[in-house]
């Protein structure tokens, strides 16, 4: 694990998770479901009082209806149905307690959370800072530099570049590559059909990227590969998909108007107790975020 590293947080994943979690479904002060904000929280404070970080930012997505993939590509993410309003209102309370705390947290009406996790990425790999990608989205592996780690916290082990490599069949750079060839159903990214991640991890052992692999097509159908010619048809068909696909996959790493100063500050304890009450935790609870 790196010395001091820089913690980055794909927030909305740890939000999400718990909002699908079938069974009891805990109220705050106002009648107002707020399972999600609790699972939420949860792991925010397991990841603070057993990694202790110095420097941590959230970054939250929001619903974006124009924006750079969706200008490209308008049918980008086109198979998500819009968050209900309950859900708003817990992402919104999850934002207001990490602000209680101190933490940065932010989101852009422009860019994704993955934009901007890449541009604090970018940020802290020029100030020589390690980084510590906090995600259950494989699309934020890209952005792992020699001395950084992607982690599924709470899920998976921790993925250092050779661990990318491992997991996933490519070095954290081809990882937009990957995706472009097999495409990404979660964003609805087309990628080449009867093309997964483990073929596209073949092409790419043999091209490094997707430019290499358009450039020098006919070599496909030459590979020591079960359907070899095959393969090489179905790029050659497809090769305005991958050429546009490869667009969206790509974390843009230049958001502006972002908080860059990702040092914990000073805790808003009246906000934070207010919190802790709408949510109805104990004054043990609210203690225990005092002190983390």
């Amino acid at each position: 694990m790196p010395e001091n590293p820089v913690w980055l947080i794909d927030a909305s994943i740890y939000v999400f998770r718990p909002w699908f979690v079938r069974g009891y479904i805990p109220q705050d002060q106002e009648g107002n479901p707020v399972n999600a904000v609790l699972g939420f929280l949860r792991f925010t404070y397991n990841l603070l009082q057993t990694e202790q970080p110095q420097q941590i930012g959230f970054a939250f997505d929001t619903s974006l209806q124009t924006s750079k993939r969706k200008e490209i590509y308008p049918n980008y993410k086109a198979n998500r149905s819009p968050a209900p309003d309950e859900l708003k209102y817990q992402f919104q309370l999850c934002r207001d307690f990490l602000q209680a705390l101190g933490i940065v947290q932010t989101a852009s009406h422009h860019f994704e959370a993955d934009d901007v996790i890449g541009t604090w990425a970018r940020q802290q790999r020029e100030s020589g800072n390690a980084c510590m990608i906090i995600s259950g989205d494989k699309d934020l592996a890209q952005l792992v530099g020699e001395r950084d780690i992607w982690w599924d916290y709470g899920k998976r082990k921790p993925l250092p570049p050779g661990g990318v490599k491992k997991e996933f069949g490519v070095w954290p750079q081809q990882i937009p590559d990957q995706l472009a060839l097999a495409g990404d159903v979660a964003d609805n990214i087309p990628g080449i059909p009867g093309i997964g991640m483990a073929t596209a991890a073949k092409l790419l052992q043999k091209f490094k990227d997707t430019e290499i692999l358009l450039s020098r097509i006919p070599e496909i159908g030459q590979m020591k590969t079960r359907g070899a010619k095959r393969l090489q048809g179905l790029v050659e068909e497809h090769q305005a998909t991958v050429r546009l696909a490869r667009q969206l996959t790509v974390i843009h790493c230049e958001v502006p108007e972002i908080p860059l100063d990702l040092r914990r500050g000073e805790k808003d304890l009246v906000r934070l107790r207010e919190l802790c009450e709408l949510l109805q935790l104990t004054e043990q609870q609210f203690r225990l975020w005092e002190m983390v």
